[in-house]
């Protein structure tokens, strides 16, 4: 399970990637490509051109993680512009895991408890 603690950065690599990569060329794709250090503690997501696939290389310690998730009905809303790493916020990962836009104007309203007579 991908966990979020002792995240510094989440790095999402805009328009698609080539999910053969593997742990090795992702890491190369971000030290090369995007110029970022893949030995940090940062996330670093990738998507395949479907939408419907993605990866996430992450360092921890003494190796690589490599998460993928494979969506069987729709797709991540993903942006597209190809050649562009862009920092997001861990709230803004999740978004885009639960299959909403990164650029999500509103979130649910706040529920209070209801006093009952």
């Amino acid at each position: 399970m991908l966990s979020e603690v002792g995240i510094n950065q989440v790095y999402l690599a805009c328009g698609a990637t080539d999910l053969r990569k593997s742990i090795d060329s992702l890491a190369v794709l971000v030290k090369e490509r995007f110029k970022l250090d893949p030995f940090s503690s940062a996330l670093f997501v990738f998507c395949n051109r479907r939408r419907d696939k993605l990866k996430i290389l992450h360092w921890e310690h003494n190796g690589f993680w490599l998460y993928y998730r494979r969506l069987e009905k729709g797709t991540f809303k993903w942006p597209s512009n190809n050649k562009e790493m862009i920092t997001i916020t861990r709230r803004q990962l999740r978004w885009l895991l639960d299959g909403l836009p990164l650029d999500l104007k509103q979130a649910h309203p706040e529920v209070k408890q209801r006093v009952l007579l």
